[in-house]
């Protein structure tokens, strides 16, 4: 199981981003899949989740600023994060779930400056 994120990079303030996850020896559309980051210094938190049904969640912090997505047809997921800020940064981990069973992706890093 492989769960490889990409798109991270460097981004000025109020700009946007886009993340995007995909997994090999995986089926995601059985899974819930999440978005997480770890700020420097701090601790991992959620983003944004979708369900297998296509229902979503986003941290408040972002709420109106980001966009989960799903295409099972590719194996993946994304998250497009627009109005970016400083407190965006960090290293963002995709996240495969199910019953207590989870899956990491090996994180890609954020960077928020002008």
């Amino acid at each position: 199981v492989q769960l490889q994120a990409s798109g991270g990079g460097l981004v000025q303030p109020g700009g946007s981003l886009r993340l995007s996850c995909v997994g090999s020896g995986i089926l995601i559309s059985r899974y819930v899949m999440s978005w997480y980051r770890q700020p420097p210094g701090q601790q991992r938190e959620l983003v944004a989740s979708v369900n297998i049904v296509g229902e979503k969640n986003y941290e408040d912090s972002v709420k109106g600023r980001a966009t989960i997505s799903r295409d099972n047809r590719k194996n993946t997921v994304d998250l497009q994060l627009d109005s970016v800020k400083s407190a965006d940064a960090g290293v963002y981990y995709c996240k495969a779930g199910l019953r207590g069973v989870a899956h990491w992706g090996q994180g890609t890093l954020v960077t928020v400056s002008s």
